[in-house]
C-alpha cells in the first residue's frame, strides 16, 4: 500500500465519518421527543429571573 492509496482511503473514510456525524446530528435535532426540550431552551433568553 503506497502513500497515495492510503491518502485516497483516508479521504473516503473521513467523508463517510463526517456525513454520518452530520446525519446523526440532524436526526437528533428533528426527533419529535426532543421538541419540548428545544422549545424550553429557545425561550430561556426571554424569561425574566
Amino acid at each position: 500500500m503506497d502513500m497515495m492509496t492510503w491518502i485516497e482511503s483516508a479521504k473516503i473514510w473521513s467523508l463517510v465519518a463526517v456525513t454520518l456525524t452530520f446525519s446523526l446530528i440532524v436526526a437528533y435535532a428533528c426527533w419529535p421527543a426532543n421538541g419540548r426540550a428545544f422549545d424550553e431552551a429557545a425561550s430561556l433568553p426571554l424569561t425574566e429571573d
